[in-house]
């Protein structure tokens, strides 16, 4: 990866992304680990990690994490997952968190040098453009290791760096926990 020392970096975590993409190549990311990874390497201004909650749940998976993330060193910034019935009768969940990660990442960028974006989603091509019109490094981190890439072609090369989160979890992964399933 190519992170100058003298830079201020900011990591953005599209949160649903990564885990995706960190469960379809067998690892567990290990957040602490990230944060020493990434400080150890420039200047970390900030690490935000973006998801979606659904709210009327007594109990979500994700809560132990986001509250660990809270208290360990991440901004944290969620909303509310938005419940619907699609047209053949089935309940799904709507979560999209891209607007507010592109309006927070445009306001800071006065104040980074660099953008560290953990999302492979393409919708994220023209957050990278716009932040290099203003003279910003992008290095996109996803995976081209999986059977179907989970990194959009257009953002991988719009970026200016891509960083493989296979190869990042030789610093930073760890095996899956096999996690009962909920019935």
């Amino acid at each position: 990866m190519s992170v100058d020392p003298r830079e201020k970096i900011a990591l953005f975590i599209d949160g649903a992304n990564l885990y995706a993409t960190s469960k379809a190549i067998g690892v567990d990311i290990d957040y602490r680990k990230l944060l020493t990874e990434f400080s150890s390497k420039a200047y970390l201004l900030r690490a935000n990690y973006y998801t979606a909650l659904i709210e009327d749940q007594e109990y979500s998976s994700i809560r132990p994490l986001i509250d660990w993330l809270d208290y360990n060193g991440y901004t944290v910034v969620t909303k509310p997952a938005k419940e619907f019935t699609d047209a053949l009768g089935r309940r799904k969940v709507k979560g999209n968190m891209d607007i507010e990660l592109c309006v927070d990442a445009l306001e800071l960028s006065p104040y980074f040098d660099h953008l560290i974006l953990f999302s492979g989603d393409g919708d994220f091509t023209a957050l990278v453009a716009a932040l290099q019109r203003k003279g910003k490094r992008v290095t996109v981190v996803s995976t081209l290791t999986t059977s179907t890439p989970m990194i959009s072609d257009d953002l991988r090369r719009q970026a200016d760096f891509f960083l493989d989160v296979a190869e990042l979890a030789k610093t930073v992964g760890r095996p899956q926990v096999q996690r009962p399933v909920e019935a």
